[in-house]
């Protein structure tokens, strides 16, 4: 019998990009997926199509009836021949109750691995600018879990007191007030240092700083939530000088990614290595329709027009033969357009400054003759109006829909819910406007304190039209354009 194979996996504290190399094969090959609410929900596109996604997440890890239940699923997972990746925040071991989903598996003779993970103890610290040691101030730091013991059982603060390093404690927001208090009385210092780090390596982060006097007060305050650790000693007074992540371009900011789904990762990532938070809700899908075209009119041409990535990407992706090509000439329009014509080995003899297309047609017909067939690549929305540019230019525009652009109208409680906490959302087309407007059945009521930014005036006259404000336009009409056009209105 195939009893499978479970990946105990670490999956780091949060930013994506802390998720070993090891960890994403394990997502990458994984039959079934068992995540906790801690981790980035993006490192689950990493997954299979047909992987099967459990979410198990528990506010509470001191419950036992849900970590019984994560253990029971490893098990019957593994045992229908599955490979199994358990996902959980930080590292298994630190505090992550992975031993005891290892002792369950054991009893059923299933094989394991433990892919270790980048902890919090370490890295909501570093995102922070505050380091665990440092000479001088700390030679050692110490880690301990925040949770009393099931049976009420606490720490020997009179031996952590005692202690001359950086005091780390996770999950211990909820008893902060016993932390604190148990130290003093055990004579620490009252005015050592203390930072809370909420929701430490994203987006969200948030740096709270006092002593242990008063910082019970300041996070009643600042009403601290969990997830959050608590960092104690004097290198929480370093934050000021080395504080980095939190002087990111887009830091704090949740942007909304409209875009067709297989393009939204490339804009997502570009967002969160700028420190924001992206809202991935696709809402348009590009379909190839290139894949019955017969490629032997190719020849016909004496040049190729393309407007779009996609076009770029549609029409080459059944070409049976690059030579077909022959002694074409080829246009692009817009930088990226010419980026992924650029990835196929091939150089545009021509491309206007602006994006526009009629500037397209008209440098095509200074490179042909009178009356030679100039193909033009594009979807089946484009406004491209090809006997208008025949008649002007004496030459016979043809245009071929490589790629269909459909609207995908979403439910208005989705949409809703994924607006919460969203600072921006970005539109790179007239086609993600209208789904938008249609997904909330046009009544725009409750998109109070969010601004919408625009790709450029094509756009931004759809969004007008329908009773959306252009707070943000790009000036260089590219993914690329609109975050900086973001960052500069920020």
């Amino acid at each position: 019998m195939n009893k499978g194979k479970v990946y105990i996996v670490g999956a780091g504290p949060g930013d994506l990009e802390l998720l070993t190399l090891k960890a994403k094969r394990c997502v990458e090959e994984a039959d079934c997926i068992v995540y906790d609410r801690l981790i980035n929900k993006r490192i689950l596109k990493f997954a299979k199509p047909d992987a099967k996604l459990i979410y198990l997440g528990k506010l509470n890890t001191e419950g036992g009836v849900i970590q019984d239940e994560i253990n029971q699923t490893l098990v019957k997972e593994a045992l229908k021949g599955k490979v199994v990746t358990r996902l959980k925040g930080g590292d298994p071991f630190v505090f992550g109750r992975g031993g005891e989903e290892i002792q369950e598996i054991l009893k059923e003779g299933i094989s394991f691995e433990v892919v270790p993970g980048i902890t919090s103890s370490i890295s909501v610290p570093a995102y922070s600018g505050i380091p665990v040691t440092h000479r001088g101030i700390s030679r050692s730091f110490h880690v301990f879990t925040g949770h009393t013991m099931e049976d009420g059982g606490w720490h020997n603060f009179d031996a952590i007191a005692k202690l001359q390093g950086t005091l780390v404690f996770l999950m211990g927001v909820k008893n902060l007030d016993l932390i604190s208090g148990d130290l003093i009385k055990n004579g620490k210092d009252p005015e050592t240092p203390v930072g809370i780090i909420e929701k430490g390596s994203t987006s969200r982060q948030r740096v709270i700083k006092g002593t242990l006097s008063n910082i019970m007060d300041i996070a009643k305050k600042e009403d601290v939530k969990p997830p959050a650790i608590i960092i104690i000693g004097g290198v929480v007074n370093l934050r000021e000088e080395f504080n980095w992540f939190e002087k990111k371009e887009l830091f704090g900011k949740k942007i909304m990614v409209t875009r067709d789904e297989k393009q939204a990762e490339a804009m997502s990532s570009i967002i969160e290595k700028k420190g924001g938070e992206a809202a991935e809700v696709p809402l348009i899908s590009i379909e190839d329709q290139m894949k019955d075209y017969d490629y032997s009119q190719i020849r016909d041409y004496g040049c190729l027009l393309f407007n779009s990535q996609n076009s770029v990407r549609s029409f080459f992706k059944y070409l049976p033969d690059m030579r077909m090509l022959g002694n074409i000439k080829i246009g692009v329009v817009g930088v990226k357009t010419e980026e992924e014509l650029s990835k196929l080995k091939l150089v545009p003899d021509f491309m206007p400054k602006e994006y526009l297309g009629e500037l397209l047609a008209e440098e095509a017909a200074q490179c042909t003759e009178k009356e030679d067939k100039i193909l033009v690549v594009t979807s089946d929305i484009s406004p491209i109006d090809c006997e208008k540019w025949s008649v002007k230019y004496n030459r016979d525009f043809k245009k071929i829909d490589a790629y269909k652009t459909i609207k995908v109208k979403r439910d208005r409680g989705e949409i809703i819910e994924s607006l919460e906490g969203v600072d921006i959302v970005t539109f790179l087309s007239s086609s993600t406007v209208e789904a938008f407007a249609e997904s909330l059945d046009g009544d725009l009521g409750e998109l109070k304190g969010i601004k919408f930014a625009s790709i450029g005036p094509v756009t931004s006259e759809t969004m007008k039209r329908l009773g959306l404000s252009v707070d943000i336009e790009a000036k260089e009409f590219t993914a690329n354009g609109i975050l900086k056009a973001i960052e500069e209105a920020m």
